[in-house]
């Protein structure tokens, strides 16, 4: 299967190379970062470590999602799989073979890569990313009758149905919004252990009080507006 990397990125000019570097270059055919409106070397050095750099100038993690998702939806031939991937070197890029393996191999649509059965290294995630983590994922199987441990951002998913999502959300309820309308469409999801390590740098969603904040009120946002839409 034909497989591409999406890598939404804003201020990583010191993590991007050690992403790209670790990711399996044999089994994907593009790595696509998308520059978020960087005030540093982000994008030069996505380019001189091989990826192909897309700008964003919508400030919002969603946005930068989108402008990946429409670049590969403009091509001749569009990928299989698309992986999605973040750019601060927590996650471990050389798991996207475990990632894409189900969807390859078996009948799954969504692979959710999942740092809650991994193995998170000390101090990789804040109390309050922990906890928020745990609520949202609490609210989902209370509502929409599906067990999730995680909304981490490492995931694959078959190109063709994430066309079908129609991706919406431009900041932090993305993640969220992707689950969700894949349990309306009824897609095969899984989830698998990924390990997860602290980020380089500091995050510019739980390292600030007004990130945490926002973030965990559109998550919260999020999942009611879906449960509203189902009724």
């Amino acid at each position: 299967m034909l497989i591409d990397v999406i890598i939404p990125a804003f201020n990583e000019e010191k993590s991007i190379k050690n992403v790209i570097n670790d990711i399996p270059f044999n089994i994907v055919r593009d790595i696509i970062v998308v520059d978020n409106n960087s005030n540093d070397s982000t994008s030069e050095m996505a380019s001189d470590a091989g990826a192909l750099v897309l700008s964003e100038t919508t400030q919002g993690y969603g946005a930068a999602c989108k402008k990946g998702i429409d670049y590969l939806s403009s091509r001749a031939v569009l990928p299989d799989i698309v992986v999605f991937l973040d750019a601060d070197y927590s996650d471990y890029p050389e798991q996207l073979v475990d990632l894409v393996n189900p969807i390859e191999n078996k009948d799954v649509d969504m692979v959710l890569g999942s740092r809650v059965e991994g193995v998170m290294a000390k101090n990789s995630m804040p109390f309050q990313q922990r906890f928020g983590n745990w609520l949202a994922t609490s609210m989902i199987s209370l509502f929409f009758g599906h067990k999730f441990t995680d909304l981490g951002p490492f995931r694959a998913v078959k190109f063709n149905k994430l066309l079908e999502l129609n991706m919406q959300d431009e900041t932090y309820g993305w993640t969220v919004e992707m689950q969700l309308k894949a349990l309306r469409n009824k897609f095969n999801i899984i989830e698998i252990p990924v390990n997860y390590r602290q980020r380089i740098g500091e995050s510019k969603i739980s390292g600030t009080f007004k990130g945490t904040i926002l973030a965990g009120y559109k998550i919260i946002y999020t999942i009611f507006k879906y449960l509203y839409l189902r009724k």
